[in-house]
């Protein structure tokens, strides 16, 4: 074996394996397994991740400066998306592959419909892509005010199953204009390993399905799934994270 025929000691522990999955809610911090209501998207074919800069170069029409001389190298901004097939036909998940769409429904059937104009609401807060690690930890790719920006392709075959070209943009808000809009984490493998507790807290908000056996309230406000209304009367819990 020759000198620098050689591979690094954590080469396997960095591998990144599967297709991993593509969820509407995660917490680095706390890495647990998601729910079936997290899984936005039936995936075939992995799922494609890029953050590309765009630059500018001040000096390419200045006598006598070479082209790409780094003191004149201008950053314009990031295009990161997030790509797939998706699997999944319904509802929801024809309304984000079209973007600025409505979704309705009637007796026995949902009805999605572009929109001529686009909404805030439009935008996914958060598109997380997670992915396991060789090492027993996680690689996770936040993608923050998500949109498709590519539109609905759908794809039939003779004796298999249909698929949907879905292609999301991060973009940056007016609300955090530094903020670009693809964030990446390395996840340690004793992550994960948080307990939570319930304290009684008051009544707040309405009730939407959220992780297993629970409903929230609102950001970290539980109830039992087996209250189905909100009642002063009934005890509430808010869920706090112990590491």
């Amino acid at each position: 074996m020759g000198r620098f025929t050689k591979v690094s000691e954590d080469a396997f522990d960095e591998l990144q394996l599967d297709a991993g999955v593509l969820l509407s809610t995660f917490d680095p911090a706390n890495p647990v397994e998601p729910t079936s209501e997290q899984i936005i998207a039936v995936t075939t074919g992995g799922i494609s991740i890029t953050c590309t800069p765009t630059y500018s170069d001040f000096g390419e029409d200045v006598d006598n400066v070479p082209n790409n001389m780094k003191e004149f190298k201008h950053l314009d901004g990031w295009e990161c998306t997030m790509g797939f097939s998706d699997l999944k036909f319904n509802g929801d998940n024809t309304a984000i592959s079209l973007g600025a769409a409505d979704k309705t429904s009637g007796t026995g059937y949902t009805k999605v419909v572009p929109r001529r104009n686009l909404n805030q609401s439009d935008f996914k807060d958060e598109i997380w892509w997670v992915g396991d690690k060789a090492n027993g930890g996680a690689y996770a790719v936040c993608l923050l005010n998500a949109l498709s920006n590519e539109g609905l392709s759908i794809q039939t075959s003779k004796n298999g199953k249909g698929t949907n070209a879905v292609t999301l943009m991060g973009h940056v808000s007016i609300n955090a204009q530094d903020a670009m809009p693809m964030e990446f984490y390395e996840i340690d493998a004793s992550s994960g390993s948080a307990t939570v507790t319930y304290t009684a807290v008051s009544p707040v908000g309405t009730e939407n399905p959220s992780e297993e056996g629970w409903y929230v309230l609102s950001g970290n406000r539980y109830v039992l799934a087996t209250d189905t209304t909100v009642d002063s009367n009934k005890t509430y819990y808010e869920a706090t994270a112990n590491t």
